[in-house]
């Protein structure tokens, strides 16, 4: 199948396009800029803004597939713009108008890559303009399906991965945090957790839905539940660090509160549905391991 993936210089969207590409399919990536990642230089790529309607339906001909994992959140919003009017307009209307774009041009299946919280923290649509976005991009996606075209969407919780080039604000600095190289930073938990998986696994589950997922479908994805307590000391203990943390009620520099969209302390737990997950065939249980080699690698490039 020839696929593109628009986002495919970011952490989920390149490590879906690798995979993609292991399963056989004929792999483009989409992006405003060139990639910095070694591991994605050798794939085709397609230069433009889905937000800005750069990406025309006679732009999108000749693609099969459509993987999307371009989503925007708070770090997207420009300096002195209303985040909630800049996430209405790249998100809720623009998605769903890629998609029609997508549409047009004959793909014939696409997968958007969204959130687990409108599925465990319904309440969030409310609370958070975030949260409303990712909800209502994914219903407008969705309600595009047709006979020609068919839709689904891929849910993750609390995503864990590198990529060397793909600098992000997740595990690869939380492993340097536990390496000591944030000094001023302080070492302490906070209440609450959630669900963790891979950014492996995530791409598992893309790929599954891609070439297997029910039209209109929304799948729930996911791997370990940890309290945050336990999700950090598993960095130190990876790092050789012989701290015990503790829980301290106050904004953590790594998790602040506007991260947690279900408010600091809440505990998000589920278990992901065995036939979804069949269906889509992600591993589970590397999460860990993920961890181990997350740190080695920080460390290691000191």
């Amino acid at each position: 199948m020839k696929t593109l993936v628009v986002g495919g210089t970011g952490l989920i969207g390149a490590h879906v396009a690798l995979a993609l590409e292991a399963k056989g399919h004929a792999v483009t990536i989409a992006a405003r800029k060139p990639p910095e990642a070694p591991a994605i230089g050798h794939l085709p790529l397609l230069i433009g803004d889905y937000a800005t309607g750069e990406f025309t339906s006679d732009r999108l001909a000749g693609f099969d597939g459509l993987i999307f994992a371009a989503g925007n959140d708070f770090r997207h919003v420009p300096q002195g713009t209303d985040a909630a009017e800049h996430l209405e307009r790249v998100n809720t209307r623009g998605v769903p108008a890629f998609f029609t774009q997508a549409r047009a041009a004959g793909v014939r299946r696409a997968v958007h890559i969204g959130t687990f919280y409108p599925q465990v923290a319904p309440q969030t649509t409310r609370s958070s303009a975030y949260v409303r976005s990712r909800s209502l991009t994914e219903e407008g996606a969705c309600a595009l399906v047709s006979r020609d075209f068919a839709v689904c969407s891929v849910n993750p919780p609390f995503v864990v991965g590198a990529l060397s080039g793909v600098d992000v604000l997740g595990a690869p600095t939380h492993a340097r945090y536990a390496l000591g190289q944030f000094p001023d930073m302080p070492l302490f938990a906070i209440a609450g957790g959630t669900n963790f998986m891979t950014v492996h696994a995530v791409a598992d589950a893309v790929v599954g839905a891609l070439e297997r997922g029910e039209p209109g479908a929304s799948y729930l994805i996911g791997d370990e539940n940890l309290s945050f307590l336990e999700y950090f000391q598993r960095l130190l203990d990876a790092a050789g660090n012989p701290d015990r943390l503790t829980i301290e009620d106050r904004s953590h520099p790594l998790l602040p509160d506007d991260m947690l969209y279900a408010g600091r302390g809440t505990v998000i737990a589920y278990e992901p549905d065995p036939v979804e997950r069949g269906l889509l065939g992600y591993r589970r249980g590397d999460l860990s391991e993920t961890i181990q080699a997350i740190v080695a690698d920080c460390k290691n490039s000191d």
